[in-house]
Parts: structure tokens; sequence; C-alpha cells
């Protein structure tokens, strides 16, 4: 069997239910365009703009720790899981809007439920919140504590790669699913919120705070985006002429959430000196 099959597989996921290219745009909008010679169709125009914002401001966030780095290796690893995010949002952004129809669905009798596009985004998120993990342990813990959440993070990174990798290739629906994404990010998150809440209530810091903050948002607006799927609001509106999807949910969630780092919390990003008390 050759690499090209192999590679090809993750094509042999159909929707379930099954759903053609005409009803795949009748569930969406979907506008015709041409560039030269060479037309496409694009879905979700205003969806793909909100998410492409959101990629960008993501890329952007990270230039800013970049730049203000000053040796400091939190806003280092700041940098990286803002880099890794920003990339994650625009491969999404790029397969779930944008050119989902012509990824999926262009010239096939039925369209595929996913893409090697969202395969790479789900890797890039998984890997971004380890990296912002490793960024939390620099500024928040020291000595073992923070040895032991960066080999954590390491690992739990390298987990979800080997799993993807392996769900892509065989193909297995689950491994290569948003809900494995949630599994493997939830733990770092809550690691997060966790390491901050304590370190807030003993010291009041501003960093701390503001990461707890960080935290409660990204929560909220998870459950936001579920509760806005679980209640079919987006079906309802299409219905009404109105295209706002449980994704833009998720999306401008996700968009507060990015101007709430560099703005506030990354006046406060610093390392903890060895000197210091963690948690």
């Amino acid at each position: 069997m050759s690499n090209a099959s192999i590679f090809h597989r993750i094509d042999a996921i159909p929707y379930a239910p099954q759903i053609s290219p005409d009803a795949f745009c009748g569930s969406q909008p979907c506008v015709e365009l041409a560039i030269g010679a060479h037309k496409f169709i694009l879905i979700q125009p205003t969806s793909t703009a909100i998410v492409y914002a959101l990629g960008l401001m993501w890329l952007a966030a990270g230039v800013y720790f970049w730049r203000t780095r000053n040796a400091q290796q939190s806003r280092l690893w700041w940098s990286i899981a803002l880099f890794l995010g920003g990339a994650a949002a625009l491969s999404a952004g790029t397969s779930y809007q944008a050119f989902g129809y012509e990824i999926k669905c262009a010239g096939r009798a039925v369209c595929t439920w996913t893409s090697w596009w969202e395969v790479v985004y789900q890797t890039l998120q998984v890997a971004s919140m380890d990296a912002m993990l490793i960024a939390v342990a620099c500024s928040s813990t020291v000595g073992k504590k923070r040895t032991l959440l960066k080999s954590y993070a390491v690992a739990n990174a390298i987990a979800h790669l080997a799993i993807t990798a392996v769900g892509a290739l065989t193909p297995v629906k689950f491994l290569i699913s948003f809900e494995l994404l949630v599994l493997f990010s939830t733990p770092n998150l809550l690691l997060v919120l966790g390491i901050s809440f304590f370190r807030y209530r003993q010291y009041r810091q501003n960093l701390d705070r503001a990461l707890v903050i960080a935290g409660l948002w990204l929560i909220f607006t998870t459950g936001a985006y579920y509760a806005y799927f679980m209640f079919g609001y987006t079906q309802t509106l299409w219905r009404r002429g109105i295209w706002f999807s449980d994704n833009d949910v998720l999306h401008i969630g996700m968009i507060l959430w990015i101007l709430y780092i560099p703005l506030v919390m990354g006046k406060w990003v610093k390392d903890l000196p060895d000197t210091m008390r963690s948690v």
C-alpha cells in the first residue's frame, strides 16, 4: 500500500449522517467566488472573517511577548503558546470555515468528515496549551514542581501527537476529534487554575489573579459553545436567515480572551525566582 493511500485514509470518514456537496451548502452560507479563471466556493464568510481575525490576534499577542521577553522564560513560553494557538486558529478556519467545501466536498459524491487541516489544528492547539502550562510553571513555581510541570506538558504534547497520528492514519474518528482535544487540554487548564488560585489566596499577586480570570473565562467560553451547540441555536437562526454558529460563540469569546492576555495579564508576567515560594 502506498504512502499516498495511507494519508488519504482520513477521507474515508464520512459525515454521520452522510451529506452530499449540495446538501452541505444547503446547511450553511456558501458563496461562489472567482480568482481569474479559477472558481471556488467559500463557506461561512462572516465566521471565516472572525476566526482568521482571531488567529492573527493570537500571532500579534505572541509577537508582543516575544519582543518583551527580556530573558524571561515565562514570557518566551507565552509567546510560543500564542504562536502555536494562532497557527491552530488559522488552520481550523481554513477547513471548518473558509475552504471547507473545497477541502471536504468538491469533486466527491459524499463529503468527508474531517481533513488534515483539522488534525493539524488539534495538534497545534494542544501543544499551545502545553506551552502555556510551561509558561505558568516558570512564573508560578520553582524547583521540582516546575520540573514536574514542564515534564508533564512535554509528555502530554507528545502523547496527543502520537494518538492523533494513529487516529488519522488508521483512521479512528474519536482519536481525531475535538472531544479528544478537550480531554488533553482540560488538565492543563485545571492545573493553571489550581496553581494560580492557591497562589492568589496566599500572596494576592496581580499575575495570579489575572491567570484565574483568564482560566475561568476559557471555561465560560467553552461552556457557552457547548450550550449553543446542544440547544441547536445555529440551525434555528440559519432557518431565519441569520448565520451565527456555535463556532462563532467560541471564537468571539476567544477574541476577548486574547485581548485580555497581552493588555492586562501581560504587564505582570515574569519568572518566579528560585528564592521565592511557589504554590
